[in-house]
C-alpha cells in the first residue's frame, strides 16, 4: 500500500486522441453524467399536473434515485477492478438512458421507484468511472483536500444547472424534453466511448476481481430500509402519521429490516456494510453532525418553496433562475475550501464553524426578508451565502470522513454517510417543518378568527376572497418567519458546540493513496481470502 503514486496517463483512449484533451472529456462526461436522474424537480408541477400524482409522489421518486446512488458505494471498486472502463461508462450510459424513456410515461408508481433505483445506480457508477480516471490529472498525489472542492464543483453545478434546464424546457416546451435531453447525453457518452476510447482495466485478466462474495441481499436490505424510512417521513404529514395503517406498517418494516441487517452485519464478517465501520472513533459524530447540518438546510427544499409559491407567486423558472445565484456562493466556498484544506492545511472543525456561520446568515437574511412584497433581487445575497456554507459544509464532512476512516471501509461509510447527507437528514427537517407550518397556520387562524366579522362584512361592500387570500398569505410568511427564526437558533447551537472543541476531530495531513492497480491487489486478496 506504500507504493509510489503513478505519473497521470490514460491508456484507454486511442493513441490518436490528443493527450491535452483527453481528462477534459471526461470532465465533460462526467457533467452528462451527474445532469441525469429518474426525475427532475424543476419541472415538478409539469408532472403533477399530467399525471395526477401528489407533490409527494415526484419527490419520493428523487429519493429513490438517490437512494439508488447512496447503496451502490460499497461495490464501486469491485466493478471498476472487474470490469473496463469503456463497458462500465457503456452500460451505465445505457441504463440511464432506457430509465429516462420509461420515467416519460406514467407508470405505476412500484415500477417508477425501481427505475429510479437503477437509474441512481447507474448514474453513480458513471460519475464515479469518469472522476476516479482523472484523479491524479486534478491532485498528482491524491490529495483530497484538492479533489473534493474540485468534484464538489461539478456536483452542486450540475445540480442546480439540472433543476433550472428542466424548468427551462418545461416553460417554453414541455417537461419530457429534459428526458430527451438526457438521452441525448446520454448518446454523446456512448459515441464517445465507441470512437475514442478501447476496452481498459486497471487490473491484468488473470487478477480481475471476482464479483462472487458480494452481499446483495444486505445490498437490497438496505436499500430497502432507505426507502421505507424516506416514505415514513414524506408521506406521513399527508397521511396523519402513525394515525394511518400504511405509515404503522412501513415504520414496523423499517424497523424489522434494520434488526435484520444489524444482525447480519454481526454474524457475517464480509457483509455489504461492514460492523466494524461503527467502531471508528469518529465516525459516528461526523454522522451525526450530517444529520444535523442536512436537518437545517431542509428549510431550502421547504419554507423557501412554500415561500416562492404560496407567498410570491412565482413560476417554477423564476424560482430555478433565482436559485442560479447559489452558484457564485457554491463556487466560492470549493475554492475557499481549497485553500483552507490544501494550502494552508489548517483545522477541518474551524472551517465546519465558516461553513455553519454562513448558513446561519442565511437563515438570518431570509427571517428580515420573508414579506409578500419583498423585491427579486433581494433575496439574492442570502442565497449566495447559502451556497457559500453549503459548499464548504459538504467538503469539509466528507473530508473529514476520508480521514477517520481507513480506505478498505471508506466506501462502506459513504454508503451511510450519504443515506443521511443525500435525503436522510432532509426528510427529517421536511418533516419537522411541516408539521411546524401546520402548528402554527392553524394557530394564526384560531387567533385572528375573532377579528373576522361577518355582520359587518355584510353591511358594507367587502370583497372577502381578497381578504383571505391575503390573510393566508400573510399567515404563511409570518410562519415561515417564526421556522427561519427556530434554524437560527439551531445554527448558533451548531456554531457553538464546534467553537467549544478546542482540538480537531481529525488528522491535520491528508492521507496518501497508492496506484489503482495496487488497490485493486489489495481488493483481490481480500476477496480471495473470503
Amino acid at each position: 500500500m506504500e507504493e509510489k503514486i503513478p505519473t497521470f496517463s490514460m491508456p484507454m483512449y486511442h493513441d490518436w486522441v490528443p493527450e491535452r484533451i483527453r481528462p477534459w472529456i471526461y470532465v465533460l462526461l462526467a457533467f452528462c453524467f451527474q445532469f441525469s436522474g429518474g426525475v427532475y424537480l424543476g419541472a415538478m408541477n409539469d408532472m403533477i399536473g399530467e399525471h395526477s400524482w401528489m407533490r409527494e409522489d415526484v419527490v419520493f421518486l428523487l429519493y429513490c434515485n438517490l437512494a439508488g446512488m447512496a447503496a451502490w458505494f460499497p461495490v464501486l471498486f469491485r466493478m471498476k477492478f472487474h470490469f473496463s472502463n469503456k463497458f462500465l461508462l457503456m452500460t451505465a450510459a445505457s441504463v440511464i438512458l432506457v430509465c429516462n424513456l420509461l420515467t416519460m410515461h406514467k407508470l405505476p408508481l412500484p415500477m417508477m421507484w425501481i427505475v429510479c433505483v437503477i437509474a441512481g445506480c447507474a448514474k453513480i457508477q458513471g460519475t464515479f468511472e469518469c472522476m476516479s480516471n482523472i484523479q491524479l490529472w486534478m491532485t498528482p498525489t491524491r490529495n483530497f483536500g484538492v479533489f473534493f472542492p474540485i468534484l464538489h464543483i461539478i456536483l452542486l453545478t450540475a445540480i442546480e444547472g439540472a433543476g433550472w434546464l428542466a424548468a427551462t424546457l418545461a416553460f417554453h416546451m414541455h417537461w419530457t424534453m429534459m428526458h430527451w435531453f438526457v438521452v441525448g447525453l446520454m448518446l454523446v457518452v456512448l459515441t464517445v466511448q465507441a470512437l475514442l476510447t478501447r476496452p481498459f482495466c486497471p487490473m491484468p485478466p488473470e487478477r480481475r476481481v471476482p464479483l462472487q462474495g458480494i452481499d446483495w441481499l444486505s445490498a437490497a436490505g438496505w436499500i430497502l430500509f432507505f426507502l421505507l424510512c424516506a416514505y415514513v417521513l414524506n408521506y406521513g404529514d399527508w397521511l396523519q402519521w402513525w394515525h394511518s395503517n400504511t405509515i404503522q406498517l412501513c415504520t414496523a418494516a423499517a424497523c424489522i429490516t434494520l434488526a435484520a441487517l444489524m444482525i447480519r452485519m454481526k454474524n457475517n464478517p464480509h457483509s455489504y456494510i461492514e460492523w466494524k465501520i461503527v467502531r471508528y472513533r469518529y465516525f459516528r459524530p461526523i454522522i451525526f453532525f450530517v444529520m444535523i447540518f442536512e436537518l437545517i438546510m431542509s428549510v431550502e427544499h421547504v419554507l423557501e418553496t412554500i415561500y416562492y409559491e404560496e407567498v410570491m407567486h412565482y413560476s417554477d423558472l423564476t424560482y430555478e433562475t433565482l436559485n442560479q445565484w447559489s452558484l457564485i456562493g457554491a463556487w466560492t466556498g470549493c475554492l475557499f475550501s481549497l485553500g483552507w484544506l490544501k494550502v494552508m492545511t489548517w483545522k477541518p472543525y474551524r472551517l465546519i464553524i465558516i461553513g455553519m456561520s454562513a448558513i446561519c446568515l442565511y437563515c438570518v437574511g431570509f427571517y428580515f426578508l420573508v414579506d409578500p412584497q419583498v423585491g427579486y433581487y433581494q433575496l439574492v445575497p442570502p442565497l449566495i451565502f447559502r451556497g457559500f456554507g453549503y459548499a464548504i459544509l459538504c467538503i469539509a464532512l466528507m473530508w473529514s470522513l476520508d480521514e477517520v476512516m481507513s480506505f478498505e471501509h471508506f466506501f462502506q461509510a459513504l454508503c451511510i454517510f450519504n443515506f443521511f447527507h443525500m435525503f436522510g437528514g432532509g426528510t427529517v427537517g421536511a418533516a419537522f417543518l411541516a408539521n411546524g407550518i401546520g402548528y402554527y397556520v392553524g394557530d394564526g387562524f384560531a387567533r385572528y378568527n375573532g377579528y373576522i366579522n361577518l355582520v359587518g362584512f355584510t353591511a358594507s361592500p367587502f370583497d372577502m376572497s381578497h381578504y383571505m387570500e391575503g390573510m393566508v398569505e400573510g399567515l404563511l410568511a409570518q410562519t415561515i418567519k417564526i421556522l427561519y427564526g427556530w434554524m437560527i437558533y439551531a445554527c448558533l447551537a451548531f456554531i457553538v458546540v464546534f467553537l467549544l472543541l478546542d482540538r480537531p476531530g481529525v488528522r491535520r495531513r491528508v492521507k496518501k493513496m497508492p496506484s489503482w492497480s495496487t488497490v485493486g491487489t489489495w481488493v483481490l486478496n481480500k476477496v480471495m481470502r473470503q
